[in-house]
């Protein structure tokens, strides 16, 4: 039998080609030649990439052997995921290799605002000797702010406790006493602000994240702080950076990373009191060789046909065919489940009833967590690191099964604890021969909704003319209601409205909504990769 074709398109580790050993026949290509690319790929089992090879659809289409996609480091940008995961092409990445790397960067752009050593360095280089300009600040004692406590943000509380500074943090998704088992205080994210020396931020890029640190916020810091992002551009608004650092806000940034990459203009590359680096996080030797090698083990697994520990789009391994449909309507239900919850969770019970309870369904566990996760941490989340992401946050994780299904065949259904002691539900089922997704019960709410990708669920006092209000408001802003689903628990009692629109919300209008209606829940979900 011929050795599958393992393509490697861009410089990687020898390490990394060591990590592959002798089973594979191993070619190289430049990835940055889209011809030469696109003839290697017809042949090849797999790709091995960094940030500079673009892996689209013209790409995967051109590659009918394709198994599996690795990049060699943590972000996919470069990489068409749907594509992939349409041509039944497993995406891995690196998700962990430079988590090290960028949280040494953050202290080395602490230090570097702290003790003003680039613009020191600079002035000295031009022949100036001017050590009063440069008079900087010590760390000791100083209140350092972290935003987004998932695994960077943990390793760099751990570095500075060496500082002797006091750190605070916050992140709606981690409980207070992981918070306190890293040695940070939970506090809200504007007394975080409007208290601490330094803010770091290391939260994932979403709608809602991006531009969380704007004009007001800025306004709220402290003059003498500091704000630094080695996380992902754009969730700090840049305009609103250069104003604070031109008008005196705040004291000085550190940013390694841009909206635009390279900056298409000098708005903070020129500031004043700002470090700036070329997105540094993950370029370090040590970094780069540990995602070859993560990456290169990866694709051993993918190739024979085992569980990836980082795939992005796929369980991989061996699955029942009849358990595998129910792995995305999981994940979608982990989202909602999420989009639900007002406080960090405490616990989940993962319920799979019905026939397929006598399969291993352990990847609908998995798929659930990966739902739940998939918009609230930094990190790339996969089905293998998903139950770690709940142990690092303290979450308590069950997978409970019964081949007995009340109302339909098969039901799945995630159900859990706040810290502030509210209880969640979700519960869904695949109906017909295409399998469709369908929301059975939220909150211990009856129904029989469709997944959509807009969702808006209400809760409020049935009365009359309620629906009139909400559908008159949804509809004066040009929002389409695709389908909409009532359920209660007796006449006065409360309601749970389930809307599903055609477009998303604005958070001015879903506001309003909740007002006019009285609603004691109002809240607006987006369900991804659907």
């Amino acid at each position: 039998m011929p050795k599958p074709i393992v393509l490697i398109a861009e410089e990687l580790s020898p390490a990394t080609v060591d990590a592959l050993g002798t089973d594979f026949d191993i070619r190289d290509v430049d990835g940055t030649d889209r011809p030469a690319l696109l003839a290697a790929l017809a042949t090849a089992h797999a790709v091995l990439i960094r940030s500079a090879t673009h892996i689209d659809a013209e790409a995967i289409a051109a590659a009918p052997h394709l198994k599996v996609v690795a990049r060699a480091g943590v972000g996919l940008d470069n990489v068409d995921i749907a594509a992939a995961t349409t041509a039944g092409v497993m995406v891995v990445n690196a998700p962990t290799s430079n988590i090290i790397s960028a949280a040494e960067l953050t202290i080395g752009h602490i230090l570097s605002l702290a003790r003003h050593i680039p613009a020191a360095h600079a002035s000295l280089a031009a022949g100036e000797w001017k050590r009063s300009k440069f008079t900087g600040v010590e760390l000791y004692e100083k209140r350092v702010g972290i935003i987004g406590l998932g695994r960077i943000g943990a390793l760099i509380a751990a570095r500075l406790q060496a500082f002797g500074v006091e750190i605070v943090a916050y992140d709606p998704y981690v409980t207070e006493a992981r918070a306190l088992q890293i040695g940070a205080t939970l506090v809200p994210l504007d007394e975080l602000l409007s208290t601490s020396d330094f803010v770091t931020i290391h939260m994932p890029k979403t709608p809602e994240t991006t531009g969380m640190i704007g004009a007001a916020e800025l306004k709220s810091m402290k003059k003498t702080a500091f704000v630094i992002n080695v996380a992902r551009g754009g969730l700090i608004d840049e305009a609103a950076l250069a104003a604070a650092l031109r008008d005196g806000e705040i004291a000085g940034a550190g940013i390694d990373v841009f909206t635009s990459e390279p900056p298409t203009d000098d708005l903070l590359t020129s500031a004043p009191n700002i470090v700036v680096t070329p997105h540094l996080g993950a370029s370090t030797d040590e970094a780069q060789e540990r995602a070859g090698v993560s990456v290169a083990k990866s694709v051993r697994l993918a190739l024979d046909g085992e569980l990836v520990p980082d795939a992005v789009n796929v369980a991989g391994g061996v699955i029942d065919p009849v358990v595998r449909p129910g792995i995305p309507l999981m994940e979608h239900l982990g989202q909602l489940f999420a989009g639900l919850a007002d406080a960090p969770l405490q616990s989940i019970d993962v319920e799979v009833r019905g026939e397929i309870a006598e399969l291993e369904v352990g990847v609908l566990r998995l798929a659930a967590l990966k739902g739940v996760f998939s918009q609230a941490v930094t990190e790339t989340v996969s089905y293998v690191n998903a139950p770690l992401l709940a142990e690092q946050r303290g979450i308590t994780v069950r997978l409970v099964t019964d081949p007995v299904a009340e109302d339909y065949r098969n039901v799945l259904s995630i159900r859990g604890t706040a810290t502030d002691g509210t209880r969640l539900s979700v519960s869904g089922t695949l109906a017909g021969t295409k399998q469709a997704e369908k929301i059975t019960e939220i909150n211990g709410y009856d129904l029989e909704v469709p997944m959509a990708r807009h969702l808006v669920v209400m809760e409020y006092t049935d009365r009359p003319g309620i629906v009139a209000i909400y559908s008159k408001a949804l509809g004066d802003a040009a929002i389409n209601i695709a389908g909409m689903q009532m359920a209660r628990r007796g006449r006065g009692a409360d309601q749970l409205s389930v809307l599903t629109l055609d477009s998303a919300v604005p958070d001015e209008l879903l506001a309003g909504i909740q007002r006019d209606v009285d609603a004691s829940v109002l809240r607006q979900v987006e369900i991804v990769d659907l």
